[in-house]
């Protein structure tokens, strides 16, 4: 179908004396919804990185045009998204940022010979069950984020009841069960282990059955708003409760959820790429934009010169070439030197520790 559609806007653009369209790419992730500094965060990345690399003459001498999705992390209106790409003409999309909403979406895009990036979905089901080898992502996976976290919980608060809670989606879930399994695996035992439905405003039953076990240390696995309002009631409810997550918590949002009550926090995330000599160019240019460099802007942007290096090695933006030059490649982005392996994982350094201070999360470093 993909092939047949390129082929008439090839014919179209002929009959009317036009030139070679522009290659069309996407970003696709939560534009709307809760989630959607995240979205944000990705835009500003994909924006910058086509202006960065067209400004530089394009790809092969073709300029880049960028379409964004809104999938509002939900799996069915990113089966939607995945499908209206297709049918857009586009060759490869930067996302999704839900791993919910990017595993149903690789169907689509594997079926239409699509190459999908993720710079955010880290279940590794993503990966380990991808549908096809067009399949990629350069964030980490969440059973790697898991065995930092939970031997962190190990070591930082020995003898303390430490309760595990998930929002029951691909990701929190993952994510909390990978933190509980390797912390288990350490000696710990959890002290308690619920879920809780992701959108809720009011944890008021959770956080009394939280401090009536006096659970000292809650580890959550979900996105920043739910995790947001459980910190900040229970310390409306007088509970010094450290909360540990992992990295649906780096935004803003956060901290604007919380307020002082987020003092402490503690998240896994991958080394701050904004720190990175090679990366402040283009932060400097985020931020004199008036937009965010922060969380997963640079994931984005790196998702992309990963791609375009690819199509100028394989001199061409079809799927087989390029997804052999993905393979066998080693690309020069903002996160630094990366390439992936057999599954389509990112070769990086892996998850550190982050602290909430005063507004802003920095390294942990006591």
């Amino acid at each position: 179908m993909k092939k047949a559609l390129m082929a008439g806007a090839a014919l179209s653009l002929l009959m009317t004396g036009a030139a070679w369209a522009e290659i069309v790419i996407a970003t696709a992730g939560p534009m709307t919804g809760q989630y959607a500094s995240f979205g944000e965060q990705m835009r500003a990345g994909a924006e910058q990185a086509v202006a960065d690399i067209n400004k530089a003459g394009g790809v092969n001498g073709e300029m880049l045009k960028l379409v964004v999705g809104d999938d509002a992390c939900d799996p069915k209106q990113a089966v939607a998204v995945a499908n209206q790409f297709a049918g857009q003409g586009v060759v490869f999309v930067a996302g999704h940022f839900c791993s919910g909403s990017s595993i149903p979406a690789s169907q689509v895009y594997n079926e239409e010979g699509i190459v999908q990036i993720s710079p955010a979905s880290t279940n590794p089901a993503f990966t380990d069950n991808r549908p096809g080898p067009g399949v990629f992502r350069v964030c980490g996976r969440d059973d790697q984020q898991g065995d930092v976290a939970g031997q962190f919980l190990m070591d930082k608060f020995p003898g303390k009841k430490i309760a595990f809670v998930n929002d029951k989606t691909a990701y929190g879930k993952g994510l909390a069960d990978a933190t509980q399994a390797a912390y288990e695996r350490a000696g710990g035992k959890a002290a308690l282990v619920e879920s809780y439905s992701a959108g809720e405003k009011d944890y008021t039953a959770l956080v009394s059955k939280l401090k009536q076990q006096g659970i000292d240390v809650l580890y959550v696995g979900g996105y920043h708003t739910e995790a947001g309002l459980m910190k900040r009631q229970m310390a409306e409810q007088g509970m010094n409760t450290v909360l540990v997550s992992g990295d649906a918590l780096v935004t803003d949002e956060y901290w604007a959820i919380t307020g002082a009550a987020g003092e402490g926090t503690l998240m896994t995330f991958s080394p701050d790429p904004r720190k990175s000599a090679d990366a402040k160019p283009v932060v400097d240019a985020l931020l004199a934009a008036g937009k965010t460099a922060e969380g997963y802007a640079l994931y984005t942007y790196a998702a992309i010169q990963a791609w375009a290096q690819a199509v100028t090695a394989a001199k061409s933006t079809d799927f087989d070439p390029v997804v052999k030059a993905l393979d066998e490649g080693t690309f020069t982005t903002v996160l630094g030197s990366l390439n992936f392996d057999d599954k389509g994982d990112v070769t990086l350094p892996g998850y550190v520790m982050y602290e909430w201070k005063s507004g802003q999360y920095d390294y942990y470093n006591n």
